[in-house]
């Protein structure tokens, strides 16, 4: 019989309980980088306009380069303000970061089903375990590269609506105007998005060995370290 056979036992396994982890940590990756909003605020004074807040709302996929400011008043400082925008397109590192996360979502999901209802048909099929390792091992490549990918990016965006804003905005040099940096929203929920790429980098590469152990590369190493050895017929004198 080869249909649906339950049993909830192997993920108390390393290669299930493993494969559970990963799956919630993808969920924490891409909801920690994905659901961010934020905005970087500037306090400007012009002509007729003391101190005004004006911000600049940015989010995921984080295409600062289409974010602008407001303007300070209706009359622009008196035609001395031009649109502001922020600096840096990070869609591409957050984008990857984020499709991967979802990509390994979905496949932990595909992976359980089997694990649990279909575990004769993978320990029978050598297919399945070569499959599954050469996912694994693809897969935790590409938390290495996204993950530092997407931390580089990180620290370019906050760059871009940190402090260091304030000197390339024309504007702000234009006469009788000046410009102070206000504030910029808490990014702590995207260094935890890196730390959670962290962890399944290390997540999915430890977990390649005990794929590997179901595979018959495995099993066929071990008949060969395990078969007798030829000794030499001792005659007698």
């Amino acid at each position: 019989m080869t249909g649906l056979r339950v049993d909830f036992g192997f993920l108390l396994e390393p290669l299930g309980f493993i494969k559970v982890l990963q799956w919630i940590f993808s969920i924490f990756a891409f909801a920690t980088c994905g659901g961010f909003q934020g905005e970087t605020t500037l306090l400007v004074s012009c002509k007729g306009v003391v101190n005004k807040t004006v911000t600049a709302a940015f989010a995921y996929p984080f295409r600062l380069n289409t974010v602008v400011f407001s303007a300070p008043d209706p009359k622009h400082c008196g035609g001395t303000w031009t649109d502001v925008y922020l600096v840096g397109n990070f869609s591409s590192a957050a984008q990857f970061f984020v499709t991967l996360a979802v990509l390994v979502f979905l496949y932990c999901i595909a992976a359980l089903v089997v694990y649990i209802g279909y575990k004769h048909l993978y320990q029978q099929n050598s297919k399945f375990p070569l499959t599954d390792l050469a996912v694994t091992v693809i897969t935790a490549f590409l938390w290495l590269v996204s993950t530092f990918a997407w931390a580089k990016a990180l620290a370019d965006i906050k760059m871009s609506t940190g402090t260091s804003i304030i000197p390339g905005i024309e504007s702000c040099k234009a006469p009788g105007t000046t410009c102070r940096f206000a504030s910029v929203t808490s990014m702590r929920t995207l260094n935890v998005s890196v730390v959670f790429g962290l962890l399944n980098m290390v997540l999915w590469g430890g977990n390649i060995w005990f794929v590997y152990k179901d595979t018959n590369l495995h099993k066929q190493s071990n008949r060969i370290s395990q078969s007798p050895g030829i000794h030499p017929t001792q005659r007698g004198v």
